[in-house]
């Protein structure tokens, strides 16, 4: 079986606000673009427009309606990305009989070498969060790489050195860093949010991290006592935009 590397002190990861994930996909559908060619690619389609369409995707995402902590408050839709978490103690790595899966030492990345690889599917067992993905027509397991081939590539310019699906996000609701850094702006982020790990019952040690939902508000509760009153609002030295506005829904 494979083994482990020393515990790193980089630790590169993911951190997902899902507080401002509105389920959009950009992220998967990136990480398909960008992942179908190149070292890790492709990412092939098995039937893609028929009943049961099937294919390999890295980055997925659910959607789950959240029922309220207290009666009378309004459910909650949660959105939810699912993809390789970089765990430090990766099940999926250990149990590999030909260590076509492995960690890497310098960043802590976990990636899959697909010469070794004998499509036995033991990772994808061992995985306890479902994040491999295995392609019948090449006949290997396929993951996320964090786009390990982008972020170290020296002909990008440093700020476009993030992996697809970061980049994607329109609502900026994923972060990629060292999470290894105490003081790296990743690291800061969890601690001030309350990030934190994906079923740490399973010891697996996730890098990524998940931000909560922030407590949603009643609208009709936190709606101003003068607006459900209909009190006049003085609009006079409101922006050009906001008075014409007024002066449209006052017809």
């Amino acid at each position: 079986m494979t083994t482990l590397p020393p515990a790193t002190r980089k630790k590169l990861g993911l951190v997902i606000d899902l507080d401002i994930c509105v389920g959009c996909h950009a992220c998967a559908v990136a990480c398909k673009e960008w992942n179908d060619g190149g070292q890790f690619g492709p990412l092939p389609d098995e039937n893609p427009y028929g009943a049961e369409p099937l294919g390999v995707w890295f980055n997925r995402v659910h959607s789950y309606e959240v029922e309220p902590a207290e009666k009378g408050k309004p459910a909650m839709t949660v959105h939810f990305p699912r993809s390789c978490l970089h765990c430090e103690t990766p099940d999926c790595v250990t149990v590999c009989p030909t260590g076509a899966s492995y960690k890497r030492a310098e960043d802590g990345i976990v990636l899959v070498d697909e010469d070794k690889c004998i499509g036995c599917k033991l990772c994808s067992w061992a995985c306890p969060y479902g994040a491999r993905e295995y392609s019948e027509q090449r006949g290997v397991m396929q993951k996320c790489t964090l786009c390990v081939d982008r972020i170290y590539n020296e002909s990008f310019e440093e700020v476009d050195r993030q992996p697809a699906c970061v980049m994607a996000c329109p609502t900026r609701a994923r972060h990629f860093g060292d999470l290894g850094d105490a003081d790296s702006a990743v690291s800061k982020l969890v601690a001030e949010r309350g990030g934190y790990d994906l079923m740490p019952e399973m010891e697996c040690k996730p890098v990524n991290k998940y931000l909560p939902p922030r407590p949603r508000r009643d609208g009709c509760d936190s709606m101003p006592a003068k607006s459900v009153q209909g009190d006049n609002v003085d609009f006079s030295t409101a922006s050009p935009l906001l008075r014409w506005m007024d002066k449209v829904l006052s017809r």
